[in-house]
């Protein structure tokens, strides 16, 4: 007895040690882009092995397996979000300052089309179940709904809300956040009827939005915090505490893990360690401004953006409280992954 309760021990501490000495999420390469410019969203399109990057007037596009730069989109003023179309040379970027979307093509990267949106085009998917492409208009609680193939608008959603991140179930439902209201909208890819409006307990201006569509789980991050909701009912099941600056969220289905991108510099990893209970498992160091991430389907790796910040100009009575510079030429991709 005494032999098996000490071989059973060790296999109990061993197995204890190995999770504890287990690497998780860390940095595989860094590389500097250069150029000047804010960011937003980026996308790792794992068919065409390309990394779009949204970067000030311009989309950097980078070679998703090295990093290096292979073209570059414009113009693209105010660029948000980017889309790609699977089994096509069709992409598209969303524009906040002429309030349009450029339809490019993903070989040559040259523009196609120049389409109208709504006010302040920011989050956009694509949606294989309807063949479409959705474009969120922050300012104006609507959603673009274009055919993807030409281009062509197929309809406005009106959402009563200001949408962010946006989800499909690859099966007719869209989910979307509501950065003022603090809801998820959830309405039809194909009728663009809305079905619900669900609260989000106590989170507050939500933004990223991550999916488990195995397990029917809905990841919204919100101020410090990512609430977790039942994508059939609309159920919050838990709030786990993030990091501060929260923006973005990928759900990675290689280590059942959701992730959070964070601006004050870190990534907080997410996990449901019991039926219905979820707790954050890693907080990951990235670099201060890395708010908004990708994953790469196949890899499993993630990226963020971000830059070097220099000293925040003096105050002025226009702007008592100025943001950091940041620095020319700075501007740089993180990756990250498990292996």
């Amino acid at each position: 007895m005494k032999t098996i309760l000490i071989s059973v021990l060790c296999l109990s501490m061993a197995g204890s040690l190995y999770a504890q000495s287990s690497p998780g999420y860390h940095l595989i390469k860094k590389t500097t882009v250069g150029g000047e410019g804010g960011w937003d969203y980026l996308l790792a399109d794992a068919d065409g092995g390309r990394l779009y990057l949204s970067h000030g007037s311009q989309t950097e596009v980078l070679d998703l397996k090295t990093h290096d730069k292979v073209g570059v989109i414009t113009p693209t003023p105010g660029v948000h979000g980017i889309a790609v179309v699977p089994g096509t040379t069709i992409g598209y970027t969303t524009n906040g300052r002429p309030n349009t979307a450029t339809m490019f093509d993903t070989k040559t990267f040259k523009a196609m089309k120049e389409i109208p949106t709504g006010k302040k085009p920011d989050a956009i998917m694509y949606d294989a179940y309807s063949k479409r492409v959705f474009i969120f208009n922050n300012d104006g609680g609507t959603v673009t709904v274009l055919d993807a193939k030409t281009g062509d608008v197929a309809g406005t959603v009106e959402l009563g809300g200001a949408p962010e991140a946006a989800v499909t179930d690859d099966n007719g439902l869209i989910f979307v956040n509501l950065e003022d209201k603090n809801q998820v909208a959830v309405f039809d890819a194909k009728t663009l009827a809305v079905n619900h409006h669900w609260p989000l307990g106590t989170g507050e201006s939500p933004t990223g939005l991550a999916f488990d569509k195995v397990k029917h789980r809905l990841f919204s991050t919100c101020q410090k915090k990512m609430v977790v909701m039942d994508s059939k009912t609309g159920k919050v099941l838990a709030e786990v505490p993030t990091g501060s600056g929260t923006d973005g969220a990928v759900f990675d289905t290689s280590t059942g893990s959701a992730i959070s991108s964070n601006g004050e510099g870190s990534m907080t990893v997410v996990k449901e360690v019991k039926p219905d209970q979820f707790e954050a498992v890693q907080t990951v160091p990235t670099q201060r401004g890395a708010r908004t991430i990708t994953i790469d389907p196949k890899s499993h790796h993630v990226f963020v953006t971000t830059a070097e910040y220099g000293p925040a100009p003096a105050p002025t009575t226009e702007n008592p409280r100025p943001r950091p510079s940041v620095v020319p030429g700075t501007f740089l991709v993180l990756e990250y992954g498990t292996n």
